[in-house]
């Protein structure tokens, strides 16, 4: 009996000791989130820019709801460390396919699933594809005038718009781990933000609409994969001639010493690159409000002005409250699909 005392004792350290551990590692997940700048700033700054290229009809709803557009710009990003199947909707491997990807994969999902499989599809990512269907989904919501729903699906379909933009969001590289580039993923779309998102120029003109969705969500995806070339070369030819000391630096992130790269080398990179962050970040919110508005459009343009009064009631924000923290409490059960 003593030694069963002593094995459950020691069975419920060890379960403290991993919920401790587990905890603490989603703290620091968190806190790279706020401190992320293509990763949760970006994701909300291109909804709340893309807000105000629509039209009137649009605007008068989505400006009242602006500030859940932005907040929630990030929820697929969190469903990725909870959800099963979330993960392979935020990229495609196109390099996996061989150097005729682009030319030899089906732009449509059933189509696809006949020629390669959809196992095979999904473990390699599926952005393009499901683009398609988050726009599907968004028009049926306006024909329904689901005001619930087309806030969700708008929030969603701007952050899978994004990380089709992001050139390693289409390569199986995606963190330069095959490479001998770690930790390059976050250096692009974070590090750079972090240090020159005050001075890009975000505004854009009115939404368009798209004649064909498909064709161009397969445009971005291609222009995408066309600008990871450059992330990879240009960060090799730029460690090359740095000195090892000055390539990183500390900083100081909530009360942690972290190491990154330093602002020198920053620079330099910064300026291979000739603004190639900013010019994928204007593309994100181009795309994004060109798909809201095209399918409104699709949906026969409803009035949107009689839902817009009344989106959410106590009971709705209190679901909303309850989905917010649902992810990280099935974070106990995550599953690994890949990264961002």
């Amino acid at each position: 009996m003593k030694n069963r005392r002593k094995k459950i004792k020691k069975s419920d350290i060890y379960l403290e000791k991993s919920v401790l551990i587990i905890l603490m590692l989603l703290i620091s997940v968190i806190s790279y989130g706020k401190n992320s700048k293509w990763g949760f700033w970006a994701h909300r700054r291109i909804n709340r820019l893309a807000v105000f290229r629509l039209p009137e009809e649009m605007q008068f709803f989505y400006k009242k709801n602006i500030d859940f557009l932005t907040d929630n710009a990030v929820n697929p990003d969190k469903r990725r460390y909870a959800v099963v199947g979330e993960a392979e909707r935020h990229f495609i491997d196109l390099d996996v396919y061989g150097d005729s990807a682009l030319s030899i994969l089906p732009k449509y999902w059933p189509d696809a699933v006949k020629k390669i499989g959809e196992d095979s599809l999904r473990k390699h990512g599926i952005v393009p594809w499901h683009l398609q269907t988050a726009a599907f989904q968004l028009t049926e919501a306006f024909k329904a005038k689901d005001a619930k729903r087309i806030l969700r699906l708008s929030a969603d379909l701007g952050h899978y718009v994004a990380d089709s933009h992001v050139p390693l969001h289409t390569t199986r590289n995606y963190n330069g781990q095959l490479t001998g580039q770690e930790g390059i993923h976050a250096f692009w779309e974070s590090r750079l933000p972090e240090l020159f998102a005050e001075d890009y120029d975000l505004w854009i003109g009115e939404a368009q609409y798209l004649d064909n969705i498909t064709t161009q969500v397969w445009l971005v995806v291609a222009a995408s994969h066309a600008a990871s070339d450059s992330v990879f070369k240009f960060e090799k030819q730029l460690s090359d001639s740095f000195e090892p000391d000055k390539k990183y630096s500390f900083e100081l992130r909530n009360n942690v010493l972290t190491r990154t790269y330093s602002k020198e080398f920053s620079e330099h990179y910064h300026q291979m690159l000739k603004g190639q962050v900013q010019r994928r970040m204007r593309a994100s919110i181009k795309m994004v409000g060109d798909m809201w508005y095209t399918c409104w459009i699709n949906a026969g343009q409803p009035d949107l002005t009689g839902i817009s009064g009344s989106v959410f009631n106590a009971d709705q924000k209190k679901e909303e409250a309850v989905e917010q923290l649902s992810w990280l409490r099935r974070l106990f059960r995550v599953r690994s699909e890949g990264d961002n």
